[in-house]
């Protein structure tokens, strides 16, 4: 499961940020996620609450932001958002399309006190 690594990595990032403006605590950690990562939110949530035991984070809230899947067609224009598979081509000229949003996993933002 990646999504250990994932949090460890989060986590990390979010430690000396806080150890940055000379906090001791992390109160809320904010993510947005791409649903065409791979990860899996459930698996994070599980992870992060393994992984954070002992660290500023301990009694952080943790915050998932799921951004959809948005593609593009440089051929024709459309762009689309309702992807029921991941058919990467255009369904009006059969063009590649370009994936716009949905493989974002970035940290939104940390609560520190």
């Amino acid at each position: 499961m990646h999504e250990f690594s994932i949090v460890q990595n989060i986590i990390n990032a979010c430690e000396a940020e806080a150890r940055k403006h000379n906090s001791n605590k992390i109160s809320k950690i904010g993510l947005r996620i791409g649903e065409f990562t791979g990860v899996v939110r459930e698996a994070l949530d599980f992870a992060f609450d393994i992984t954070k035991k002992n660290t500023l984070a301990e009694n952080a809230a943790f915050e998932i932001e799921i951004v959809p899947l948005k593609t593009h067609c440089n051929n024709c224009g459309h762009t689309f958002s309702d992807i029921k598979e991941y058919n990467f081509y255009c369904p009006d000229c059969n063009d590649p399309l370009e994936i716009l949003e949905g493989r974002e996993l970035e940290i939104k933002y940390i609560d520190i006190t």
